[in-house]
């Protein structure tokens, strides 16, 4: 699943080559998503020009005059620009073309994405998000207050989008490796000098990934086709069985709310 590295290497890939560029057609290829595509788009961006690009969470959110468009890349979704004359692909389920000729398409195999629209830029969607991992608020006071009489593990908790946004299992994998923590312990039970060290590495691992354009493990790719580079640096992930960088021993795998975590027993307590 694209998370935030990969949400942010699109942002960036896509500013230099949409932003202030006119809409000609927006166009749903597919009807449906996890949600429907507004149909109503064809007429509301018909004529308006991109004014800036932004990133909440794992949403991508396209600014127009009359409101923003808002798009998730879902499971596997990701976005491409190419000349509009170009073939479609299998899976491009919406476009926008532009007056340079130049079209932009949101490919998802899973169709868990997402295409809406808000005229004043605000969604519940959006509104019950939490503070950005990469924003000074994120700090282990932060998480610390948060953390209290939790009970669900550590993985789980700084996974949650309404305590920090964009900490996929990818990077929440990475982030507790890197500060030898146990992602079965309690979040409640983890202390604030080792939230201090697990903040620190959060930040430090996003912000590596982002340089890296994301991780491609499938279906991700940036925005003029290449993958991102951050898979050949994972510490843990995927790896069950193979040796621990730190200690040597074995990469452990385990299931948590339905996701496979990856850790070793040796280094994270």
């Amino acid at each position: 699943m694209p998370e935030l590295p990969e949400v942010e290497t699109t942002k960036n890939g896509l500013l230099p080559l949409i932003n202030n560029q006119r809409v000609t057609r927006a166009i749903r290829h597919r009807a449906n998503l996890r949600w429907e595509i507004p149909k109503a788009l064809k007429t509301i961006l018909a004529g308006q020009v991109v004014n800036g690009i932004d990133r909440r969470g794992k949403y991508l959110l396209i600014r127009f005059d009359v409101g923003t468009l808002i798009i998730h890349l879902g499971m596997s979704g990701s976005i491409k620009v190419v000349n509009s004359s170009e073939v479609l692909r299998k899976h491009d389920h919406f476009e926008l073309i532009f007056d340079n000729n130049k079209s932009m398409r949101l490919n998802d195999p899973r169709r868990f994405g997402a295409v809406l629209f808000s005229k004043d830029g605000s969604h519940p969607l959006l509104n019950s998000l939490g503070v950005e991992p990469l924003e000074e608020e994120f700090d282990e006071t932060y998480l610390y207050n948060k953390s209290r009489n939790k009970v669900q593990n550590i993985k789980t908790f700084i996974m949650n989008s309404k305590v920090v946004v964009g900490v996929g299992n990818i990077y929440a994998c990475e982030s507790l490796f890197a500060s030898g923590i146990d992602p079965a312990r309690q979040a409640g039970s983890v202390s604030k000098k080792r939230y201090a060290l697990l903040t620190q590495h959060i930040k430090n691992i996003l912000k590596k990934a982002i340089k890296a354009g994301g991780t491609t493990l499938q279906d991700f790719s940036q925005v003029d086709g290449t993958p991102g580079y951050f898979t050949q640096t994972l510490s843990v992930y995927g790896r069950e069985g193979k040796n621990c960088s730190t200690c040597g021993g074995k990469i452990s795998r385990l299931i948590q709310n339905q996701r496979s975590t990856f850790y070793c027993k040796q280094c994270q307590t």
